[in-house]
């Protein structure tokens, strides 16, 4: 573990503070929340990563700080919560153990898989939505006001426009669950990006506890995914809260498996003379079309598998030692 030092709280603090004032423009910007909330999380996965458990502890409380000062106590603890995410996630990204208790060789050091982060980031995710759609109130009826705006606003733009009450009825219905699925994906997808960011920079400035993963062959989700992914499938067909619930999991695990097929796609074809024309119109089709989408979708849930990066033991080096064990 990194040695308590002030070049470490400072280090981690000023993490915090950023981090803090992200938020709070996620705030004041509620359009903008998902991504500022996203971006939040890169200095906390930064200091995280690089420095340690010390330093990310730091960040948390600084960000606490920051945010009950800024605003309230209410806001400060909702700022510790969203920096809780990635606080976590840096954590299990730093676990390791000697590779022999899992029966490799005794020189080597065995890290957390990504497939087990990849199951708690989604996990996380969909915790966040829950609780965001539940502050804010998120139900038919805010849906029903929220197109209902948008259909006054496309009459007064276009006055001969039809309208059909039927089609909006059915459009609220179908927004009701694809809002919640829609911001499961994104989240995932922000944090990810936020998660890989943060590991390119740490491993640049050569602080980087954890090795860097090779990301085709190493990025899949766990298998327990599945049953997680095929719960919320059968939830969302009961309605209710409970549907809602089982719509941002299913978003977000769903883009969790998104994501494993896509590096399952980047693995299987490596090497390949045709690789890159091939993976430039699989991403094409699949923002452009559902069906390719869901192909990739299948691929990353039959490729699920558990891949531990094992890296020379550097005993002779404390201040690389990774935090804690597995």
């Amino acid at each position: 573990m990194k040695q308590m030092n002030p070049k470490v709280l400072a280090i981690g603090a000023l993490a915090g503070l950023t981090a803090a004032l992200l938020v709070y423009g996620a705030t004041v910007q509620p359009l903008m929340f998902i991504l500022f909330g996203a971006l939040s999380a890169l200095p906390i996965l930064i200091v995280g990563l690089g420095w340690g458990n010390i330093a990310v502890i730091a960040a948390v409380v600084a960000a606490g700080i920051v945010g009950t000062i800024a605003q309230s106590v209410y806001f400060g603890l909702f700022v510790v919560l969203l920096t809780l995410i990635p606080a976590w996630l840096s954590h299990l990204a730093n676990l390791a153990r000697p590779a022999n208790e899992l029966g490799g060789p005794d020189n080597l050091m065995a890290w957390y898989p990504l497939s087990d982060i990849m199951l708690h980031l989604c996990g996380l995710a969909a915790v966040v939505i829950i609780v965001a759609g539940a502050v804010m109130g998120y139900g038919a009826d805010l849906v029903s006001e929220v197109v209902d705006l948008y259909v006054k606003a496309m009459g007064e733009q276009q006055p001969t426009l039809p309208v059909d009450p039927v089609a909006i009825q059915k459009t609220k219905a179908v927004m009701l669950y694809a809002i919640p699925v829609a911001w499961g994906m994104i989240w995932v997808m922000m944090l990810l990006a936020a998660y890989y960011v943060a590991t390119r920079i740490v491993a640049a400035s050569n602080h980087n506890l954890r090795p860097r993963d090779d990301i085709p062959s190493a990025l899949r989700m766990n298998r327990n995914a599945i049953f997680i992914f095929l719960a919320a499938i059968v939830a969302i067909f009961f309605g209710g809260v409970l549907a809602l619930i089982a719509a941002a999991v299913l978003g977000a695990f769903g883009a969790g498996f998104i994501v494993s097929g896509f590096a399952s796609l980047h693995y299987r074809t490596r090497g390949k003379d045709w690789r890159l024309p091939v993976l430039i119109i699989c991403y094409l089709m699949s923002f452009l079309l559902t069906l390719p989408l869901f192909i990739v979708l299948v691929l990353g849930l039959y490729d699920t598998r558990k891949a531990i990066s094992l890296t020379p033991n550097k005993n002779a080096d404390n201040s690389k030692q990774p935090d804690s064990k597995l």
